[in-house]
């Protein structure tokens, strides 16, 4: 049974102020990067004792460079971009999961919430529901059929995980405090959460439906601003542009994460 894991920054245990994500080389920075890995560590060992033959990790945040690896579980084997990818279309991957989620863009008490970008995506929408990056998460292994298990993060990502997945599993590690605070779990709390939570969710194997929104997708997004909506369509053939902000395209089938996404 191959698990993958995919991570964030947003949502893990620790983490309670903005600056501890976007200012980098901070002590408060470093601190997060630690508990990044002692929350993956912990979601890894969750899944061996539940059952896992191998885990696989991808760094997510910010296109990666944020794992101390020297202190990553020796157990799992981190994938790239392109690797994870491959082994989801390939079908060998039975369950995916996410630590250090967080919620959609426009959530009320999300810590940090955003959609891709905070500086200039607004709403995204599949299908005519708002959706975020668990949703988008879901939908691409959704779409080769494996099923999503396990969230762990702030109470906002939580719920929004159970709106669009149903019951799976699930560790809240902190509680949103408007946007930018929010009061954190204790942390050994935090960690037996995520251990337990991931544990527990290999037995949702073959009881979770894959998240699978009807072919074609009907793909909608509002920027924040009408100049970033033009550079989207002025490099990109298959976008039609709706209005001032927003543009839409219509996807066919699924072969790669960017196909959801706009680039």
């Amino acid at each position: 049974m191959n698990i993958l894991i995919m991570t964030d920054l947003e949502g893990i245990s620790g983490i309670d102020k903005m600056e501890m994500v976007s200012e980098v080389g901070t002590p408060g920075h470093k601190f997060g990067l630690e508990r990044l890995m002692l929350d993956v560590n912990a979601a890894v060992e969750g899944a061996y004792e539940g059952g896992a033959d191998a885990v696989f990790v991808v760094d997510g945040h910010g296109g990666g460079k944020n794992f101390i690896k020297e202190m990553l579980d020796p157990r799992a084997v981190q994938l790239e971009s392109k690797d994870w990818q491959e082994m989801i279309s390939s079908r060998k991957i039975d369950a995916y999961m996410e630590v250090g989620a967080h919620a959609m863009a426009g959530t009320i008490n999300g810590f940090l919430d955003h959609t891709q970008n905070s500086k200039s995506w607004y709403n995204y929408y599949v299908n005519g529901r708002k959706s975020g990056e668990i949703a988008q998460g879901a939908i691409f292994t959704g779409a080769f059929d494996i099923p999503f298990v396990m969230v762990s993060g702030d109470e906002a990502a939580c719920v929004e995980a159970k709106d669009f997945l149903g019951d799976i599993e699930c560790a809240v590690v902190k509680y949103g405090i408007g946007r930018n605070n929010a009061r954190l779990v204790p942390l050994d709390e935090a960690l037996t959460r995520i251990k337990t939570a991931a544990r527990e969710s290999l037995k949702l194997i073959g009881k979770v439906k894959p998240y699978k929104p009807l072919l074609p997708l009907e793909v909608k997004l509002e920027f924040c601003r009408s100049d970033f909506c033009e550079v989207i369509v002025q490099r990109n053939d298959d976008v039609e542009r709706l209005d001032a902000r927003t543009i839409r395209k219509v996807v066919h089938s699924i072969n790669s994460y960017v196909d959801i996404l706009f680039r």
